[in-house]
């Protein structure tokens, strides 16, 4: 995770137009993932942003729900820095510079979310572990949602969702740095799961309305929802 943290920190200026040019559609896993949440936009709702990097989604939030209380929370002091800019002088919000390994929830929410954050749990029971902590965080009927990389089902299905995110790349960066950096990268960094054995975590941890919101190989917007009963 040090090192993980340190391309973030080295990355944040940068970040907004890195990660555009190297995720297909974001601007469709974006929608996915904050149009998604069941509650009226009027409703007074309290949010935690998982991995909020420079605060691309707590700001989408902030904007549909203007009511929102929002917790920031990620590995880089300098993405915090940029996403308080982005949300402004708002005493709705706070930030909390923390590591997703030992992080600790302090309060409850109506939503949780995470972009392209959680995939850097290296093991499925760091995985697992950190989805039953988002899980006991959340209010009765509150809901998780997780924008991702993820694994396919297959080796052969993996190959081609590998191509097809080469062939999206290819359209804005060149293939000496998708090869000689960005691809080596993500071998190096990234620790994705399948989709389908996340799915069945959160079914068995007891999340219900479980789903997948958006796809485009490799990467996906899923979740569900924590039972009102519960």
């Amino acid at each position: 995770m040090e090192k993980v943290k340190q391309h973030f920190e080295e990355e944040a200026q940068e970040f907004d137009a890195i990660i555009r040019r190297l995720i297909p559609y974001y601007e469709q896993m974006l929608d996915a993932l904050v149009l998604t949440p069941p509650f009226k936009q009027s409703h007074p709702i309290d949010v935690i942003d998982l991995g909020c990097g420079t605060g691309t989604i707590a700001r989408r939030i902030k904007d549909d729900y203007p009511q929102a209380r929002i917790t920031c929370v990620d590995i880089a002091e300098k993405m915090l820095n940029i996403a308080q800019k982005k949300l402004g002088n708002s005493g709705d919000a706070r930030y909390q510079l923390a590591n997703f390994e030992d992080y600790e929830f302090d309060s409850a929410y109506d939503i949780a979310v995470s972009s392209l954050a959680l995939h850097h749990l290296v093991s499925e029971d760091d995985k697992i572990k950190f989805y039953k902590k988002i899980y006991a965080c959340l209010k009765p009927g509150g809901v998780f949602y997780n924008a991702d990389v993820i694994l396919g089902s297959s080796s052969y299905l993996q190959e081609r969702y590998m191509e097809k995110w080469r062939e999206y790349m290819r359209l804005q960066v060149s293939e000496e740095e998708i090869e000689q950096k960005w691809i080596p990268q993500h071998y190096d960094e990234d620790h994705p799961a399948s989709l389908m054995s996340q799915l069945a975590w959160l079914q068995n941890m007891g999340f219900a309305e479980v789903d997948v919101i958006w796809k485009y190989y490799n990467f996906s917007v899923y979740g569900g929802r924590k039972p009102v009963s519960a």
